[in-house]
Parts: C-alpha cells; sequence; structure tokens
C-alpha cells in the first residue's frame, strides 16, 4: 500500500509540476512586460509567502492537537457550539482562527479524517469561522476606511457586521435543527510536567516530522499551479474585464453613473482605492451618503467573489480536497453575497 501511494504522489507532483512550468511558459509567451522581475516580485515572492503561511498553520494546527490544547480553546465559544451541536472540536477551531485561518481549516480536516466531526459539521464550522475572519482583519480596515468615509464607513462596517450576524444565526438554528449531536469531546488530561512533557514534546516533534512534509506536498501540487493559473489570467487582464462586465449591472437609478468608479475602484488589488474614491465623491457632493453605502456594499458584493478566487481558492483547494475545497468557497461566498444584499436592501427600504 505505501509503494502505491508514494507512486501517486510521484504523479501528482510530476504533473503539478509540468502544468505549472506550461502555464508559466503561456503567460511568458502572451502575456506582455511579464519579466522575470516582475514574476520573482508579484508571483514567485507571494506564492512563496502563502506556502510559509499555510505551513505555519500546519504546524499551529497539529501542535494545538499533540498538546491536547483543543479542549481549552473550545471552553471560549463552548456554550454557542454546543447549542448548535457542533460540538467542542468545532469550538477550538473557531477559537483558533482567530488567529490563523489556515490552522483552523487544517484542524477541521484533521478532526473530520479522524471521524471526530461529521461532513456538515465541518461545513457548518468553516462558515462559523467567518465571523474571526471578520474580527481578524477589521483592526487594519476600520482604522483606513473611517477617515476615507467618515459617517458612510461606519455604516458600511455595521452592515457587513449585520450581514454577518445573520450568516452566524442562521448556521446555528440550522446546526441545531439538523445536525446529531457532536461526537464524544476531547478527554480534558491534566498539564504533563517533567519526564512527562520531555515525551509529549519529542511525540510531538516526531508527529510534525512525519505528517508535515507529506501533508505540505499533497497542498502544494494544487497550491502552485492554481496560484500560477489565477495569477495569469490577472495578468492577461481576465479578471479586469469580469469586473467591469459586473459592474455595469449595478449602476442604476439607485446608484449614479459617478458610483461606477467607486465599484470597480474596489476591485483593485489594493481594496482602499475604492474607499479613497468613494470619500472624495461624497465630500464632493456627487454622492450622497446614502449612495456612498450602497456603492460601497455594491462594491463588497462583486469584488470579493473575484478576489476570493485569487486568493482563498489556491488555499481551500489545497487544504482540502479539490472538489470540498471548492464547495466551502462557493458555499460560503453565496451565503455571504446573499446576506449582504439582504442588509443592503434592507437599508435602502428603511432609510
Amino acid at each position: 500500500m505505501a509503494p502505491r501511494k508514494s507512486r501517486l504522489s510521484k504523479t501528482a507532483l510530476l504533473v503539478s509540476t509540468s502544468f505549472s512550468l506550461l502555464v508559466i511558459a503561456i503567460g511568458w509567451a502572451q502575456v506582455e512586460g511579464l519579466t522575470a522581475g516582475r514574476l520573482a516580485g508579484q508571483l514567485f515572492w507571494p506564492l512563496t509567502r502563502l506556502l510559509f503561511f499555510i505551513t505555519l498553520g500546519l504546524v499551529v494546527g497539529q501542535a494545538i492537537e499533540a498538546t491536547n490544547w483543543t479542549r481549552r480553546l473550545a471552553v471560549v465559544a463552548a456554550p454557542l457550539f454546543r447549542y448548535s451541536r457542533l460540538g467542542m472540536r468545532c469550538s477550538a477551531a473557531f477559537t483558533a482562527a482567530f488567529f490563523s485561518g489556515v490552522a483552523a481549516n487544517a484542524m477541521l480536516l484533521n478532526f473530520f479524517k479522524e471521524d471526530q466531526i461529521t461532513r456538515q459539521q465541518l461545513f457548518l464550522s468553516n462558515l462559523m469561522n467567518q465571523m474571526p475572519a471578520f474580527f481578524l482583519h477589521l483592526p487594519t480596515t476600520f482604522f483606513i476606511v473611517i477617515p476615507l468615509t467618515g459617517w458612510a464607513g461606519g455604516l458600511y462596517f455595521l452592515l457587513t457586521f449585520l450581514a454577518l450576524l445573520a450568516r452566524s444565526v442562521l448556521v446555528v438554528g440550522y446546526g441545531r435543527l439538523f445536525c446529531r449531536p457532536a461526537n464524544s469531546e476531547p478527554s480534558d488530561r491534566p498539564a504533563p510536567s517533567g519526564h512527562t512533557a520531555g515525551k509529549k514534546a519529542k511525540s510531538l516533534k516526531d508527529a510534525i516530522l512525519q505528517r508535515l512534509p507529506g501533508r505540505l506536498l499533497r497542498i502544494a501540487v494544487w497550491v502552485v499551479p492554481i496560484y500560477l493559473m489565477v495569477f495569469m489570467i490577472n495578468a492577461m487582464g481576465g479578471f479586469d474585464v469580469a469586473r467591469q462586465w459586473m459592474a455595469r449591472f449595478v449602476v442604476t437609478s439607485v446608484l449614479p453613473v459617478e458610483s461606477l468608479s467607486v465599484v470597480i475602484l474596489s476591485f483593485a488589488a489594493e481594496f482602499t482605492s475604492g474607499f479613497a474614491a468613494a470619500g472624495a465623491l461624497m465630500d464632493a457632493g456627487v454622492l450622497t451618503v446614502k449612495q456612498t453605502v450602497i456603492a460601497l456594499l455594491a462594491g463588497n458584493i462583486i469584488a470579493f467573489p473575484i478576489r476570493a478566487l485569487r486568493h482563498q481558492l489556491p488555499r481551500y483547494m489545497g487544504i482540502f480536497s479539490p472538489k470540498m475545497g471548492l464547495q466551502l468557497l462557493l458555499l460560503g461566498q453565496s451565503l455571504r453575497i446573499a446576506s449582504l444584499i439582504g442588509v443592503g436592501v434592507g437599508y435602502f427600504i428603511l432609510f
């Protein structure tokens, strides 16, 4: 059995490497201005950084499990996850997501593979982890956006939080109604000391050395070619065309044509440009506060799925299987868009 797995790994690595080189060759031939310096700065360095953080997340996830920190982390959100029948293990992954989304997803996958949580619990927990992700990035975005857009930015954050809260309540309610009770909870062992602690540290090191290389290889086999392909599509202007095409459908009598620039600019890799344009248009009297908020929500709705394809798709398909990763991403984005549309329509009608 082991030789067969080894052959499969070598075959997958060969196919992944060949496909990656083919994508680079096509991009080199087709994309104007794609120099070695641009490849190094905009492709290879970000890809290396992504793989580094994935590796770090896997190590953290493995360390949490091996050192029996699962129960300690689970205590933070235990009542909520007990009520939703997602269990203590999913609660631990939820807490870990406040520090590392990769570690949280790695923990969920390990629990699923060891039959400690069901597929349904994995999907619901991944959706719940959108809340830690929101707060993880909130300090950075909040203090950039508020000076640019003022009250409109504050209302925008309030509406996105309400959408997040609505999604979380929906997930909790669904889990309560349709999930079977979680499997046996992780044991609460006393903290090791002395010789026992030394043996545990050694076992952790052995576990990392035994599991991490193979797991990282399986992830890299998918992450690298998908990341390269997404980069080349972006370099060829594919995402720019999609952005402009989608943006035309949100400019109506509700949003004046001037707001089109806000929507399009919010697609840029540097997301603050969209908020800067919104603030400038609002200060100039072109957009009201209400129109600015709606424009920012529209930009978020259109921009985020494309940004998810560019940045999250390789990570999800690498950590989980390609099929499961794509399903998780599509489900999460669909629910996210639906909730943002809901709060946006409610805000427009009520105010």
